[in-house]
């Protein structure tokens, strides 16, 4: 019967994979509003709280190969069941949380854990399995849903958080979480189009099926990837770049933005709007860089994206007097911000090979989250020993040039990876 519909089950799984990935932003997002209420409840010092954001930001970097390994050997349905379950009950029992190292324990290690199988290897996998074409527009709108998500609830948070207390925005979380994305993903989503007798969208009549799911441990898969990537330049350009992505973006601004702009007397409702609202450019230049990554140099583009946030980050310090400065800093870093998640993940196709995407983007997401987890925790005890956080932006951009020069020299040595071994299923 799914044969004979006009709309491509491939479609149905990408919007339940928008969603998961929109609801998952949604909660990467909320420790910026989290900051300065727990700072104030408490009394924990912010450099303590930005150490459980650094782990969680760590954890879901860290997470992300064996995720996929993980998701190759028990199928995305019940892996990403699983992973909703720890998200929300994680968050649902940091409201019974009195001492910081509950905090460390539940937002950063459970919810962490957790939030790494919804993380960006999980849109990659599935553009992959799923669409024969359109792959790189379907890899842009799916990384977009991170901006969506960012969009749609940080505003909320502040005010919930401001008219309610923390503690019922993180049940509201939990509720969403539990009550409404782990149903949708129990009923709708498929692990690959073989299974309900369908071949990926767009697939060419004559091509042949996709090979059986190799039963293979995950840890096992995962570390051997690992060890191929670090025989390989690529990876390490790769890696270096979106370690940089992720310490200018969800580490530093994603976590600090807020709590600067309340520093320099700018509402945390009003703040949180602005954060929220660089979504709109967000989802602009990351499908626009899905679409232009299938037509130019992915190499070229992503010197560009990470020339201009470096820019960005220079100019912010000195933005926060004036609504224009700080209005032009969310228009040009909006766009930016996932900008370079579909180039990236091209280049990794490129470099390993197309069977391989999952787990190498994996290790190189794994990267891009320990560059956040730092830049969260430096930002935070720069902020206590300095009373200030120009230092941040200005080590964070000087960094952003680094990499636009590093991505360059990407695919330039000629070398390409030996095919991996097949491995007989158990």
């Amino acid at each position: 019967m799914l044969k004979s519909q006009k709309l491509h089950y491939a479609w149905i799984v990408a919007g339940v994979t928008f969603l998961i990935v929109l609801v998952g932003a949604g909660v990467r997002s909320s420790p910026g509003v989290l900051v300065v209420p727990l700072e104030n409840e408490f009394g924990w010092s912010r450099a303590t709280i930005s150490f459980a954001v650094g782990v969680n930001i760590c954890l879901y970097g860290l997470i992300a190969p064996f995720a996929a390994a993980t998701m190759d050997r028990f199928g995305l349905r019940r892996t990403i069941a699983v992973a909703l379950c720890l998200v929300g009950g994680g968050i649902a029992l940091t409201t019974l949380m009195t001492q910081s190292w509950q905090l460390v324990l539940l937002w950063g290690i459970v919810v962490g854990s957790g939030t790494g199988f919804t993380a960006n290897v999980l849109t990659a996998m599935i553009a992959s399995r799923w669409f024969a074409k359109r792959r790189g527009m379907v890899l842009g709108v799916l990384s977009s849903s991170v901006a969506a998500g960012q969009l749609l609830f940080l505003p909320s948070f502040a005010i919930i958080v401001v008219n309610y207390g923390w503690r019922a925005m993180t049940l509201m979380i939990a509720g969403i979480v539990l009550g409404v994305m782990l149903p949708l993903v129990m009923f709708f989503m498929r692990d690959r189009p073989e299974q309900i007798g369908l071949a990926p969208y767009g697939e060419d009549p004559g091509a042949k099926p996709a090979p059986a799911t190799v039963r293979e441990n995950p840890f096992r898969a995962s570390f051997r990837g690992l060890r191929e990537g670090l025989r390989h330049r690529d990876f390490y350009l790769l890696a270096g770049s979106f370690f940089v992505c992720g310490a200018s973006t969800n580490g530093l601004i994603g976590t600090h933005l807020i709590p600067a702009c309340i520093d320099n007397g700018i509402p945390e409702v009003a703040a949180a709007s602005m954060l929220a609202s660089m979504a709109i450019f967000n989802f602009i230049g990351t499908t626009g860089s899905g679409w232009l990554s299938d037509r130019i140099d992915c190499r070229m583009l992503l010197t560009v994206y990470y020339a201009m946030r470096g820019v960005s980050l220079f100019i912010l310090p000195f933005s926060f007097d004036t609504f224009y400065g700080l209005a032009l800093f969310t228009a040009f870093y909006g766009l930016d911000w996932l900008a370079t998640l579909p180039p990236t993940v091209k280049l990794t196709a490129n470099a390993f090979g197309r069977e391989k995407t999952g787990i190498m983007y994996g290790w190189i997401t794994a990267v891009h989250q320990v560059g956040g987890a730092s830049a969260a925790f430096v930002g935070g005890v720069l902020r206590v020993d300095l009373g200030s956080y120009l230092q941040a932006f200005i080590i964070s951009g000087l960094l952003c040039f680094v990499a636009a020069v590093m991505v360059q020299f990407i695919g330039r040595s000629g070398e390409r990876p030996t095919p991996a071994p097949v491995a007989v299923p158990g």
